[in-house]
């Protein structure tokens, strides 16, 4: 799709407004000044699951970005976080004693605020059926800062504003146009969850996917940020049908990065795979096969492996129809632990560059040392120059 000029739009144009960026500055190749805005993407922490191992996920994560590890892993300079979903580790509905250890974990930061952390709900995350839709994730999550009581998120402090609501907002940073979309996995089966289970099929509303695709359309001078849960059907690490469990000998399936639901869409158990209640739906790969370069960059999660697993054949940060597809999964060590290992990513954007540097984070010495892994690293190139 060749991007048109923008046309504003009261949904995105509200995000941007005169903002400060807390960048680093560099220099230039010809001696100028150039300042850096720097993302860290993280997500599925499964904060219950880890600390029934005694492990603090969340704050582990956040403390050694902040200071470095105890395995000698480095600190390193962050703006804003980027969390992709499943922060509840429960494999029935979240409850309020997880709700309050995800606000207590996110409270290790020292160097940054609450509102510096931008969050979407995963299919953890969601509500069973019977209750109330997405209460959890909008108690105690809470990107709209609606109730500050309980997430200690206040929208007036958020570096970036948001607009929208806890299911589909947008902001921006200068020139980036982030598009935040939450799953919903929620109501009960076979699109929702059922009372047990995480059931991992991912799920939007046409709702949402509308929302999505008329954004892009009105912000085409943008660099467009997608993030959701999921990554689209084959795109990343394992994000091909079925190929979220082991097959066994005799043909049947068993669980391996994801558990094994026969009445939850189990073939798309690795993708985005609903909308509304059409199975297998594909509503943003077609949109982008008829449009390549509709955006520059797919956020996701939800798959937990080493950065050098290549299930399917794709890696971890793959491109398909011009855009990049990069999975952050996880900062849990012990949630789907037959393939899980803790770490992140670390993009850095310089103004002026369409190039972007994509680290990768290792939380704990499993894989190769504690600290940065640069044989996972890459750089990516956006559709423009880094603007402020």
């Amino acid at each position: 799709m060749k991007r048109r000029a923008f046309l504003s739009s009261p949904t995105i144009a509200a995000c941007a407004g005169t903002l400060t960026l807390p960048g680093l500055y560099v220099l230039g190749n010809e001696g100028q000044t150039q300042r850096q805005f720097r993302l860290w993407a993280c997500g599925d922490s499964h904060v219950g699951t880890d600390l029934r191992q005694k492990r603090e996920s969340l704050a582990d994560a956040i403390r050694q970005s902040e200071f470095g590890g105890e395995q000698g892993g480095p600190p390193f300079d962050w703006d804003i976080a980027l969390h992709v979903g499943d922060l509840s580790g429960n494999q029935g509905s979240p409850n309020d004693e997880e709700g309050q250890e995800v606000v207590r974990q996110f409270g290790a930061a020292k160097k940054h605020r609450r509102e510096d952390f931008y969050n979407l709900a995963g299919n953890h995350d969601a509500s069973g059926p019977g209750e109330p839709t997405q209460w959890w994730f909008r108690k105690w999550v809470d990107p709209n800062g609606e109730n500050t009581k309980y997430s200690r998120v206040d929208a007036d402090r958020r570096p970036y504003p948001v607009t929208g609501t806890w299911e589909r907002y947008s902001f921006r940073v200068g020139n980036l146009l982030f598009l935040v979309m939450s799953d919903r996995n929620d109501g009960g089966p076979p699109v929702g969850r059922a009372e047990r289970g995480g059931y991992p099929a991912g799920a939007v509303t046409a709702e949402t996917f509308d929302w999505w695709k008329n954004s892009i359309n009105e912000n085409a001078d943008s660099v467009i940020l997608t993030a959701h849960h999921q990554m689209l059907k084959e795109t990343t690490v394992a994000s091909g049908p079925w190929e979220g469990f082991r097959k066994k000998e005799d043909g049947t399936y068993v669980s391996h990065y994801h558990g094994y639901f026969p009445t939850g869409g189990p073939q798309g158990a690795s993708y985005l795979y609903w909308l509304d209640d059409q199975p297998d739906a594909q509503a943003f790969e077609k949109h982008m096969a008829k449009h390549p370069n509709a955006i520059d960059i797919w956020f996701g999660g939800h798959t937990h492996t080493n950065p050098d697993d290549h299930k399917g054949g794709r890696t971890h940060i793959e491109q398909k129809w011009g855009v990049n597809f990069i999975n952050c999964a996880a900062l849990s060590r012990y949630h789907a632990r037959k393939t899980t290992l803790p770490m992140s990513r670390l993009l850095t954007f310089t103004e002026g560059s369409d190039q972007v540097r994509v680290q990768c984070y290792l939380h704990t010495s499993q894989h190769a040392p504690q600290g940065w892994y640069a044989k996972a690293e890459r750089t990516i190139k956006v559709s423009r120059p880094f603007q402020m």
